[in-house]
């Protein structure tokens, strides 16, 4: 029994680990190193099997070329995957939606190409004609399903560990003479890539 275990095992890793091919669609999860932000980040989120993911974007496909749209530095764009994956020097994850929502995607990347060039909400803040990059993901994906298809969540800035303000993120919105947006709804990359309207086939370098 134990080596049908083993088998079993290494038979599912060699799946997980064989070449993929991006498709339209596709979400790119990234841990990225943006120093303390990007800590605060990973502390109170949690991604698909514990992992922490800062940054996410939705892969688009021209002219057998490969680009991602995100929102990120100053706008919503888009970018070739090869400068993408210079954000992270750790593997991404590949999220691609489960079957019975591919029908979605057409309409979800017409939406995310209508954005380019809205700018970056630095504010974090859900609904203010501004896009952080999961944002930028939930509002396409809510577009084309006429209602919402990822969740939203309460946000929180607080040390699980203290229940205090991170002191980065009460610097941050102190710079942008605006309160903390704690308990408002949001999202993030670690709650999309937890989603079960989606499956992580694997990563990409």
């Amino acid at each position: 029994m134990k080596k049908l275990l083993t088998l079993l095992l290494f038979v599912s890793l060699a799946g997980f680990s064989q070449k993929l091919t991006l498709k339209s669609g596709d979400l790119l999860f990234q841990s990225m190193n943006c120093g303390p932000l990007c800590e605060a980040i990973n502390e109170v989120t949690s991604g698909y099997q514990g992992r922490d993911f800062s940054h996410l974007g939705l892969v688009y496909l021209k002219n057998d070329s490969i680009y991602v749209i995100e929102a990120a530095g100053t706008e919503v764009k888009i970018t070739p995957f090869e400068t993408f994956k210079t954000y992270t020097t750790e593997k991404m994850y590949v999220g691609r939606l489960k079957r019975k929502y591919r029908a979605l995607i057409p309409e979800a990347i017409a939406f995310a190409l209508q954005q380019i060039g809205v700018p970056y909400d630095e504010e974090y803040v859900y609904n203010n004609g501004k896009y952080y990059c999961s944002e930028l993901l939930y509002d396409a994906f809510l577009h084309a399903n006429k209602k919402p298809f990822f969740e939203l969540f309460p946000m929180t800035f607080k040390s699980p560990k203290s229940n205090e303000f991170f002191e980065v993120w009460a610097e941050y919105y102190k710079k942008l003479h605006m309160e903390i947006p704690e308990g408002k709804p949001g999202c993030n990359p670690g709650g999309i890539s937890t989603s079960a309207k989606l499956k992580i086939i694997g990563t990409v370098n």
